[in-house]
């Protein structure tokens, strides 16, 4: 018996939908924060980092890594750090400092990924120390939130130790940002036909076979 063939996407998956679920979060929690609704904030945040952390354990446990996830899990990240450091630099001016350089980073990194994608390159995946520095940034924000906005807590009893959470989460962005910087420069300046990628031919629907169930023999 032939092989039936079967049309199915396979960017059309569970990591991915989650990846799409945090940017859709990112304007709700720019309105909380704008609206000074910072229990809402903080709830929209923590349910942000629930879904980064479960997208990459379901795409590792499933098999369901694509091209799309890899480019819509950072891009998720970078949306909703970049959005909400802008939000705190708002209301807390004395670390507009430490959150500009979140912004920085950011910015950076995303135009080093469009450059790649015009070149028709591969663009890096999330690696460890970038999934670290975006562990400290929502334990950072999430304990500011709760301070103030939970707590009712006045800037300067808490300070401190924002202060340090966020000098943590700095540090580990630098590292991830020259390491990330790096594998950008490989990738840009590699020949390896394995750094190309044509997100167009990547989207579309693939097609795949499946074996048809065998059928017992009767006597």
């Amino acid at each position: 018996m032939d092989r039936e063939r079967k049309a199915r996407n396979q960017n059309l998956t569970v990591p991915n939908a989650l990846s799409l679920l945090r940017i859709i979060i990112v304007p709700f929690c720019a309105w909380a924060f704008v609206s000074n609704d910072l229990a809402a904030a903080a709830l929209l945040l923590a349910l942000s980092g629930l879904t980064d952390l479960f997208d990459g354990l379901i795409a590792r446990r499933f098999n369901q890594i694509t091209e799309l996830g890899k480019m819509l899990d950072p891009l998720a990240d970078k949306l909703t750090q970049g959005v909400v450091a802008l939000c705190l630099a708002i209301r807390f001016r004395s670390i507009r400092v430490v959150l500009l350089l979140f912004i920085v980073k950011e910015l950076i990194m995303l135009a080093c990924a469009l450059v790649l994608l015009r070149k028709k390159k591969r663009p890096c995946a999330s690696m460890w120390y970038g999934k670290v520095a975006t562990v400290l940034f929502y334990l950072s924000v999430c304990f500011i939130l709760v301070m103030d906005g939970l707590l009712g807590l006045p800037w300067e009893a808490f300070s401190t130790y924002a202060f340090f959470l966020l000098g943590a989460t700095a540090m580990m962005m630098l590292y991830s940002a020259v390491a990330y910087f790096r594998i950008f420069l490989e990738i840009l300046r590699s020949d390896d036909q394995t750094n190309n990628l044509d997100l167009a031919d990547e989207m579309r629907t693939k097609v795949i076979r499946e074996r048809p169930e065998k059928t017992r023999k009767t006597r």
